[in-house]
């Protein structure tokens, strides 16, 4: 057993100083000084060149991502309003019945959603036959203009230019509708095989009914040459836009979808819908048309980017024509259509862009600026390189000196241990062999004493091959149902003699009940025993030892053995150290204190193994306190 601060060095015996050695040596002088040095000589010339082109991608990567997540936060956003809507449809369907809710539903939606500019019901009487049942001209002058402008479209009379995503809930999917997704169009071919009469929509083919290229964005990125594969499209025809409008009306819009967002540009002027099919009847399909003003003060909130970056960039959502609605910098100022990086929110709102622009745009180019000091640092570097990669070969050294002088002092502390209790046996068995000894308590005397040798010298063997085992991967528990109390009261038992023939007091406190563990029961009397036998060496002069176990309650519920005595305790700073192997605070030699330096080191590899640990704590009033903490067996 060891514990305290130092380990003390032996001045005598080998030190297997190894061609290994050598060459290990050789690869770290390599590795930690030549290396680096050709590196950073190769890295100094190379990112004169290449510094501002790196600089200018590595953030435009870092600031993509930023628009990128805004992005998607604002289209979650937009979901979870459009979720909200169809909550409120149906919560109206439920209590009012959908007929009387189609011919309310206006009315009711503005008042009780205040997102909503003007509420729309449309009846599905056929698979070409669309009737808006609400709003009404009478329901006022924006009822009216909302007729004027959608009536065709959503009584299925004409085709329109539209954006927007279909969720089905049947397939728990949703869909994307725009001119790169056919299915709008083979819902139109199956409607009108279906149909007794044609549509007075567009007749022609689906190739036809979509825009056969994208509109050019109304911004135009700085960085658009640095952005990642990803997010660069190759596109010979410039800075095209990625959201897409379909051509087709609003029951082919739908088609068997449950919900969905809608967008429309009218005079120039964009229209979002929310609209959202009842659960209770198909036919009814309800809308709102949203109040851009309130949906955007909704959405100011997210143009914010990370505290880190609030000094670094401004954040803008800008709309169709990138005029900014909301600016994460009230105060800044800049040519709106060059942000350093921008992003489409998507069809929820199309060719509105989450865009992120430079507070300070000369930035980069000062930092450029003062990379030219790396020529003049650059010597200092190497020199820098070569001494760390010194050290590192010294530290290197120090640590090999140090675990061969440690092996050097085990095998002597081993030899000693294994000594003085051969010595012991040896001379009282001959006393008894020899018949020197007639009186029968003497007698009985001397054969404890070869007992508790014998008994020390089974341990320090015991240790020294279960650390052989353990270092080898060789060591096996066989795991079984078990009492943790009874296997300390069975150790505790067992080894109780020894300590009051030397003269401790062990006092055993065990908790009512059981304490059931997975465990290897010879392991963990092991572990109490060389618990134990570290309190009995370092004790100090005041033999008593305190044993107790318990249920330790918390997060993760386990049973504890605590070991304590009035020792000397462990100095500050050295309660993990002295786990280490081979660490010893005095050699056993000149200090007088038996031990291998192995002992807490198997108690705590085999706590480990077993899912638990061995913890050192300082004891109140003095001493030491070694706790042994299993997880406790689950019914």
């Amino acid at each position: 057993m060891r514990r305290l601060t130092k380990v003390a060095l032996s001045k005598t015996g080998p030190f297997p100083y190894t061609a290994q050695a050598m060459r290990k040596v050789a690869v770290i002088f390599v590795l930690a000084v030549l290396a680096p040095s050709l590196a950073l000589a190769w890295l100094a010339v190379r990112s004169l060149r290449d510094q501002q082109f790196m600089l200018e991608r590595q953030e435009s990567l870092l600031y993509q991502r930023v628009t990128d997540t805004l992005a998607q936060n604002i289209s979650d956003r937009l979901w979870q309003q459009q979720r909200e809507f169809g909550a409120q449809v149906e919560n109206l369907a439920f209590t009012n019945g959908a007929s009387v809710a189609a011919l309310q539903f206006d009315d009711w939606i503005r008042r009780n959603w205040p997102l909503a500019e003007v509420g729309f019901n449309v009846a599905l009487s056929g698979p070409a036959t669309s009737t808006i049942t609400c709003p009404t001209p009478a329901a006022g002058p924006e009822a009216r203009r909302f007729l004027v402008d959608n009536g065709g479209f959503l009584g299925n009379a004409e085709t329109a230019e539209v954006y927007g995503n279909v969720n089905n809930s049947k397939s728990g999917n949703q869909k994307t509708v725009s001119a790169g997704d056919n299915s709008v169009n083979n819902a139109q071919s199956v409607q009108k095989q279906e149909a007794s009469v044609p549509l007075a929509a567009n007749t022609e083919s689906p190739a036809q009914n979509f825009f056969s290229k994208g509109q050019t964005r109304a911004v135009i990125p700085q960085s658009a040459n640095f952005q990642s594969a990803t997010k660069q499209s190759a596109d010979a025809d410039g800075n095209l836009s990625k959201v897409i409008p379909a051509e087709a009306e609003f029951r082919q819009f739908i088609g068997d979808g449950t919900d969905g967002m809608l967008a429309r540009f009218l005079q120039n002027k964009l229209k979002l819908m929310f609209w959202h099919r009842l659960s209770s009847d198909s036919n009814f399909v309800f809308g709102a048309q949203l109040n851009q003003g309130r949906l955007v003060a909704g959405l100011r909130d997210l143009a914010q980017p990370d505290l880190e970056l609030r000094n670094e960039i401004c954040v803008a959502i800008l709309d169709d024509n990138a005029r900014p609605v909301a600016v994460s910098r009230p105060d800044f100022h800049t040519t709106w259509k060059r942000p350093f990086v921008a992003s489409e929110i998507g069809e929820a709102l199309p060719h509105w862009e989450v865009a992120v622009y430079l507070v300070d745009p000369t930035r980069i180019t000062r930092t450029v600026c003062n990379t030219n000091i790396i020529f003049g640092l650059f010597i200092a570097t190497l020199v820098i390189a070569i001494s760390v990669g010194g050290w590192l070969i010294v530290a290197d050294l120090n640590r090999q000196l140090a675990l061969a002088r440690q092996k050097t002092d085990f095998v002597s502390n081993v030899s000693h241990e294994l000594k003085t209790p051969l010595t012991s046996i040896r001379m009282f068995s001959e006393l008894l062999a020899e018949h020197r000894v007639a009186d029968p308590a003497k007698q009985r005397a001397y054969l404890q004493i070869i007992t508790a040798e014998t008994a020390r010298l089974t341990r320090l063997i015991n240790n020294v091959l279960d650390f052989s085992r353990m270092e080898r991967g060789e060591k096996k528990y066989n795991f079984c149902d078990a009492d943790l109390l009874n296997i300390v009261r069975e150790t505790v038992e067992t080894y109780r003699p020894h300590l009051e023939n030397c003269g401790f007091v062990l006092d055993c406190a065990l908790s009512p009940g059981q304490l059931p563990v997975r465990a290897d029961s010879d392991a963990i009397a092991q572990i109490i025993v060389n618990l134990l036998s570290n309190a009995e060496k370092y004790s100090n002069g005041d033999k008593k030892i305190i044993i107790e176990a318990r249920r330790r309650d918390g997060p993760l519920p386990c049973a504890e053995v605590q070991v304590l005595d009035r020792g000397a305790g462990v100095p500050r700073g050295s309660e993990e150290r002295i786990f280490e192997k081979f660490y010893r605070a005095h050699d056993s030699l000149s200090s007088g204190i038996q031990g291998s330096g192995l002992g807490l080191t198997l108690a705590r590899q085999i706590a480990r193994a077993h899912g638990g640990d061995v913890v050192y704590e300082p004891r109140e009033g003095g001493g030491s306190c070694f706790s042994l903490r299993l997880p406790l067996k689950m019914d």
